[in-house]
């Protein structure tokens, strides 16, 4: 199961330089992880400074 990103995203990027695959990119608005690529280690919720990334 992908991680996902909530609204609690405040788009600093911390997350997408933590993951070791590039499955996290700029969306509209916020963050997005993109499912398909997602290897789910949680590298991502860890460096995400206002818990917005969950499993």
């Amino acid at each position: 199961m992908a991680h996902k990103i909530s609204d609690e995203c405040i788009s600093c990027g911390a997350c997408a330089g933590a993951c070791p695959v590039g499955a996290i990119s700029e969306g509209d608005g916020k963050y997005v992880v993109d499912a398909d690529a997602c290897i789910d280690c949680g590298a991502c919720e860890g460096e995400c400074p206002t818990g917005a990334i969950t499993a």
